[in-house]
C-alpha cells in the first residue's frame, strides 16, 4: 500500500506543474501578443505618415540651415547658412588676435 502512494503523488505533482506552466503560457500569449483587429487610437499616425512628416521636417531644417532669409525683417535679423556663419566667426576671431 505504501508503494502506490508515491506514484499517485508524483503523477498529481507532474500534472499540477504542467498545468501551471500552460496557464502561465496562456497569460503570456494573451498579454503580449498584439490584437490585429483593434484600430489605432485617435491621433495615432501610421509609420508611413510619421516617415513622411519626418522627411518634410528634415527638408525644412536643411533649407533653413543652408539658405539666406529674413527672421525678423523690421528689426534686421537675418538667417545665414551655417558654413558662412562659421567662416565669418573664424574671420572675426582671427581679427581679434
Amino acid at each position: 500500500m505504501s508503494d502506490a502512494a508515491p506514484k499517485t503523488g508524483f503523477f498529481i505533482t507532474a500534472v499540477a506543474v504542467i498545468g501551471g506552466f500552460l496557464i502561465f503560457v496562456l497569460i503570456l500569449v494573451i498579454a503580449y501578443l498584439p490584437n490585429k483587429a483593434t484600430p489605432l487610437p485617435e491621433g495615432t499616425k501610421t509609420p508611413e505618415e510619421r516617415a513622411t512628416i519626418l522627411s518634410e521636417l528634415r527638408a525644412k531644417e536643411t533649407a533653413g540651415a543652408t539658405t539666406y532669409g529674413w527672421v525678423d525683417q523690421p528689426n534686421g535679423v537675418v538667417r545665414i547658412p551655417v558654413d558662412r556663419a562659421m567662416q565669418l566667426t573664424v574671420e572675426e576671431l582671427k581679427a581679434k588676435k
